[in-house]
């Protein structure tokens, strides 16, 4: 017998299991208005409310539909109601500009666009066939919760669940179709690898849009987990969810622990989750001081994961084995920071010029309407990431090294940005940093740091040079560092370097990156 696997899969359980057990405790300041919390047999009669109002505005399977949101109950009901239904959920990058999100909009062919009312005005031009404002808009004019809605007829599991939207490292961002059978091991390896089980209560840092929440919301429903919502991301606040709902796990990139880090300075009392919480993050590889802080000064576990949007994410992980225990922190850290073991499933070799390539069931089906970029990506029956990196001889750890377009080559040496930042981390007067090439007339490119300094602190760009050349070759050095207030990222926390070359390159008549 074969049955297909889908995201029904996740949700049946949930409510045939967990019926009574509370299911979403929604951020209590939404413009939209909160969602009381639910149950998940409450949050099965609201799903199968927002599939039968799109019964009754014709949205046939195969159909998208495009949601722009904060973190809500609502964009979580929607990432499980719309591809269950057969159709395909379109999670748009809230924090893009007007024109980024019509370009998705009317890129990926959406009949229905749901829209956060904090950013209704913004959008306000942006349309679709049927276009509405979540909250009071869709409870009375979209919800049908009179109506059984029609049953998926042919549930496949190679069919396109969501696309999501690259906002990485490239400019024009590309629609990555995830299939069903994608999101479903995905699911399911991940809570295998993070051991998540009855008793967590997961929080959602990480945005819902990307990657659908890395998948963690199937994950959490097929175990029954409840799950907490937060709008936006403050240090103080994750502690406080932590201490009032028994948080165990959340998913997040760097820039999110810095923050819990910073309002733990000046936490009152005992820090929550001590020894119970556990952490995932990937986005950007943490500085090893970052992850030696969580596990000394929070007491949480670390864990570290590598994978792209194309990948649904997971392709790595890594956890502090039990033979490594007995380790000080900071060898502890330092290990952590690798993307680390293949995930279940999971093939991985590199080019011939030191790309990552990967084989495995989470791999994208393909870039919407794309066929020669997804041609490219997936030639020779491997999955291109684009990421430069070493595996152990024996295959059973990856490093990642750098994106291959933040690879600085200087006077013919190449130079991972990700080294030298990571040495920049170290000194205790750098609060964040980004490395990047700049023109250099002799040398082609230079290395360039762009440095934010930690509250209270000095240092000098000679301290820091010094500092770098005490730890690296020379050639790996920073020639020049330039202070900053912040550094821009994207809304999963990675930086965008070729936006930050664009100003020194401009000039010059060519572009790197």
């Amino acid at each position: 017998m074969r049955v297909a696997l889908t995201t029904q899969d996740f949700l049946y359980r949930a409510e045939a299991v967990w019926a009574n057990r509370t299911a979403v405790i929604d951020e209590p300041v939404q413009p939209a208005g909160a969602v009381d919390t639910t149950t998940y047999g409450d949050l099965g009669r609201r799903i199968r409310a927002w599939q039968a109002g799109l019964d009754a505005l014709g949205i046939a399977e195969g159909e998208r539909v495009c949601v722009v949101s904060h973190n809500s109950a609502r964009l979580l009901e929607l990432l499980y109601a719309v591809p269950a239904s057969g159709r395909v959920c379109v999670p748009v990058n809230f924090r893009l500009s007007r024109d980024e999100v019509a370009y998705i909009v009317e890129n990926s062919g959406a009949t229905v666009l749901l829209v956060d009312p904090e950013i209704d005005e913004v959008l306000a031009d942006v349309t679709a066939t049927h276009r509405f404002v979540l909250g009071e808009q869709t409870e009375n004019e979209l919800m049908r919760f009179d109506v059984e809605p029609r049953p998926w007829a042919r549930p496949d599991e190679d069919a396109t669940a969501t696309i999501n939207y690259t906002s990485g490292t490239t400019a024009r961002p590309k629609g990555v179709q995830i299939t069903h059978r994608n999101s479903w091991v995905n699911a399911t390896t991940f809570a295998m690898h993070t051991r998540t089980w009855e008793r967590d209560v997961f929080l959602h840092t990480l945005p819902m849009f990307h990657c659908n929440g890395w998948g963690m919301p199937f994950a959490m429903a097929g175990l029954g987990v409840p799950q907490v919502v937060i709008r936006k991301i403050d240090g103080a606040e994750i502690l406080r969810r932590v201490r009032d709902h028994g948080v165990t796990l959340m998913c997040g990139a760097p820039a999110v622990y810095n923050a819990v880090l910073d309002a733990a300075a000046t936490w009152e009392g005992e820090i929550p989750g001590r020894d119970t919480v556990r952490v995932v993050c990937a986005g950007a590889p943490p500085p090893s001081r970052t992850i030696q802080r969580i596990i000394e000064e929070l007491g949480w576990e670390f864990l570290q994961i590598y994978g792209l949007t194309e990948t649904s994410p997971l392709l790595t992980f890594n956890r502090t084995r039990p033979e490594d225990l007995h380790l000080p922190p900071s060898e502890r850290a330092k290990r952590l920071s690798r993307a680390g073991s293949p995930s279940l499933g999971t093939r991985m070799t590199l080019s011939d010029t030191g790309e990552v390539l990967v084989r495995s069931n989470t791999v994208l089906e393909g870039y919407w309407e794309k066929p020669e970029e997804t041609a490219d990506a997936l030639a020779d029956g491997w999955f291109h990431t684009g990421d430069g990196g070493t595996i152990d001889p024996d295959g059973s750890e990856l490093v990642i090294s750098d994106r291959k377009k933040d690879v600085i080559i200087t006077g013919g040496e190449n130079v991972s940005s990700i080294e030298v930042e990571d040495v920049l981390f170290s000194h205790p007067a750098v609060a964040e940093a980004a490395v990047i090439g700049v023109p250099h007339e002799r040398w082609g490119e230079t290395i360039k740091a762009l440095v934010v300094v930690a509250d209270g602190a000095v240092v000098s760009e000679a301290d820091l040079i010094a500092h770098c050349k005490a730890k690296l070759a020379g050639y790996k050095a920073p020639t020049s560092v330039e202070f900053r207030e912040a550094i821009p990222r994207t809304a999963t926390g990675k930086i965008q370097k070729f936006k930050l070359r664009q100003q020194f390159w401009a000039e010059t008549g060519r572009q790197i990156g």
